[in-house]
């Protein structure tokens, strides 16, 4: 057989696949005017995780499930904006992780708004401006977002889903090699987390780093300047056509960051694997055990917390705290019910959805 005849075979198999995709979207059409006469909603995580775990229990290979997950996602998004077409917010700036997470949800074919700041997401789905909002809430290496956590407590939102992405640094630049680099630009964070690949790389030429307030930004002046590299997403290199030297040039491979899908009025159905945030503004008391009393009543009904952060009350001169709190389980089960009943009126439910692993 020939190459020839290898393509052509490719190209059978792709017409097949258009075919079946369209087949696909008729009924993802149907099942939009069902929605519409409903007014259900249309993003629904547990029903997408799923589709990918029962055709990851069925594949055969050679695709893996990393890659069958990246296809279908983008189905996924191909299919919602058939449905009805949304906005989605993300902490900008183009190019930046979050902009990446933003993608990897809801497809290169939505409408993104870029924002500067985590507080302009949250007001633009307080709104209704943009029907979803992409924000970042912990890295594994440099912990919580608190200013993330603050507005969850302020705000009247609700969190529609958790996706987690793995960080990786790529050098880009247009010099041809290591040394004929004079400068690097980059934002502080990323500095930090790739200084043993700098340490190994520039230990003679010692270019001058230069902070910037983010990787993007990086990513667009090392383009400008031919002696100048860029510490950057993937992303960030490709939108401006820089070319990658180097990439994963991360000290810790196993760097990722964890981000929330907030809305303004959004409820998942339960899915078997589910994880409930809220916060809880327990009684300021000076009375002992008030926390420890709180947090038994989750073990006495066999509830798992994966994270519990205290936060100062802003403008309380009496340093009380409320607490940040995630556990394992729907908010509607039965045993969490207990706790409301008990703790209703300390409790905010921010929502129940998949737990992305």
């Amino acid at each position: 057989m020939t190459l020839e005849d290898v393509r052509q075979e490719i190209d059978k198999l792709d017409d097949t696949l258009l075919e079946l995709l369209n087949q696909r979207m008729n009924w993802v059409h149907k099942v939009g005017e069902i929605k519409n006469k409903t007014k259900a909603v249309i993003y629904r995580p547990e029903r997408e995780k799923q589709i990918i775990e029962r055709l990851f229990e069925q594949n055969k290979g050679p695709l893996n499930k990393d890659a069958i997950e990246a296809i279908f996602l983008e189905i996924f998004a191909a299919a919602r904006n058939i449905e009805l077409p949304e906005r989605i917010a993300y902490l900008g700036p183009e190019g930046s992780f979050t902009h990446q997470a933003a993608e990897s949800r809801f497809g290169a074919m939505s409408e993104y708004v870029t924002l500067p700041t985590i507080k302009a997401v949250f007001e633009a789905v307080e709104t209704e401006r943009v029907r979803f909002g992409v924000i970042p809430i912990e890295n594994n290496q440099e912990g919580i977002v608190y200013e993330t956590v603050d507005l969850l407590n302020e705000t009247q939102v609700n969190i529609a889903a958790e996706l987690k992405i793995p960080v990786h640094f790529t050098m880009a630049t247009e010099a041809e090699n290591p040394s004929k680099i004079k400068r690097i630009y980059s934002k502080d964070i990323a500095f930090r987390q790739c200084r043993g690949f700098l340490n190994k790389y520039f230990e003679q030429t010692h270019p001058e780093e230069i902070q910037v307030e983010s990787t993007s930004k990086a990513a667009k002046l090392a383009a400008e300047d031919p002696e100048a590299a860029a510490i950057c997403s993937e992303i960030a290199a490709k939108l401006f056509r820089l070319p990658v030297l180097f990439k994963n040039i991360e000290d810790n491979s196993n760097n990722r960051t964890r981000f929330f899908i907030i809305s303004k009025t959004f409820e998942n159905q339960p899915s078997g694997n589910d994880k409930t945030t809220l916060v809880a503004r327990l009684p300021k008391t000076d009375e002992s055990g008030v926390l420890a009393n709180f947090l038994m009543d989750f073990k006495e009904q066999n509830i798992n917390l994966t994270k519990i952060e205290s936060r100062p009350y802003k403008g309380d001169e009496d340093f009380n705290f409320w607490f940040f709190v995630e556990l394992l389980g729907y908010h509607k089960d039965e045993k969490f019910q207990e706790i409301l009943n008990k703790h209703g009126d300390y409790i905010k439910v921010l929502g129940s959805y998949v737990r992305n692993a």
